[in-house]
């Protein structure tokens, strides 16, 4: 089977395809034959460099695939069965620990760019009814991670109202899940194209965040008093505007460090005085993953996916991420 590995040198250049043997389930164990993954910013830091792992681990956090080999004791799945992967395949249910985050999928374990592997029996979900494995393959990471953000960590509530930022994969399954809830959706991005996309999809306005240097602000006042919920994702690159966006009581929920983000500047007294609910999450549980997975088949809910690309083309992909062309996900295929 092929699999793609992290190289000795970081770098999209030095991303390898290799072969190896094809992989024998053990306890509890079984294999998936993969057919998708999908880009999150997370994989782009790995096979560039910006997060460290050792030469030979194979990335990708995202994996929808087929079963095709059952180890002993596994009594939950069969061969057939359409699955995909989970962020953190050790957490699956209850607060987050140590233990349960330590196996990052494409990170500190091996991740899903590969023909198939060996997968522990815990750590897969089905994927929804009438998905395609691309499709799937969007969920994992970016989709719970908005899952997360705003139905267990934010709560959130019909009428609420919410801050996405940028037109990501994570921002773009926010939009949909708080136009699900009955929220009020305001959004930034730096594409005046792209916010007339997503004004069509029910956003009550957006900002162009390059062309509006205090776009919290604009939000602040647009939103008539500020917003409910924002989902930051760039850290301190904007956190400050994303305090300024928030209402009273509000919480801002803290996913990524996009562009420059990993150190920044807060405003404390806003923040103290607007009574902000400050929390950083990570992507979530296998429970939460299931609730997901229900909550779209119910609704209809499919993901937005902006390009495709093939098993070998993962290098091509990672340059179009980087170009900030995108709206919605960008997927592999084979």
């Amino acid at each position: 089977m092929r699999v793609y590995t992290i190289g000795k040198q970081s770098g999209l250049d030095h991303l390898q395809i290799e072969k190896r043997p094809d992989p024998t389930p053990g306890i509890n164990e079984v294999v998936v034959r993969w057919h998708a993954t999908s880009l999150n910013y997370h994989d782009f830091l790995v096979a560039t460099g910006g997060i460290f792992v050792p030469p030979g681990r194979i990335p990708m956090s995202d994996g929808a695939g087929e079963i095709i080999a059952i180890g002993k004791d596994v009594l939950e799945w069969k061969v057939g069965d359409r699955v995909m992967s989970m962020f953190f395949p050790g957490w699956t249910e209850g607060l987050p620990s140590l233990k349960k985050i330590m196996g990052v999928s494409g990170e500190i374990i091996d991740g899903y760019m590969a023909e198939q592997s060996c997968v522990p029996s815990y750590g897969l979900t089905l994927i929804p009814d009438g998905y395609s494995y691309a499709q799937a393959a969007t969920l994992p990471c970016a989709g719970l991670t908005a899952w997360n953000a705003l139905m267990h960590t934010g709560q959130l509530k019909p009428g609420q109202s919410v801050l996405i930022e940028g037109t990501g994969g994570m921002s773009m399954f926010g939009l949909q899940f708080a136009k699900m809830a009955g929220a009020r959706i305001y959004a930034t991005t730096s594409d005046n194209e792209k916010a007339q996309r997503l004004m069509k999809m029910g956003c009550e306005w957006v900002v162009n965040y390059k062309d509006d240097p205090k776009w919290g602000k604009t939000i602040y006042r647009k939103s008539g008093g500020g917003v409910d919920i924002v989902l930051d994702v760039g850290g301190g690159s904007t956190m400050y505007h994303s305090i300024e966006a928030a209402k009273i009581n509000a919480k801002i929920i803290s996913i990524g460090i996009l562009g420059d983000g990993r150190k920044g500047q807060i405003t404390f007294p806003k923040l103290f005085f607007k009574f902000i609910n400050l929390q950083g999450i990570a992507v979530g549980s296998r429970v939460m993953q299931e609730s997901m997975i229900r909550a779209i088949e119910i609704n209809q809910i499919k993901p937005i996916i902006d390009k495709s690309f093939g098993f070998e083309d993962l290098k091509e992909a990672f340059e179009y991420q980087a170009s900030g062309k995108h709206f919605g996900k960008i997927v592999l295929e084979w």
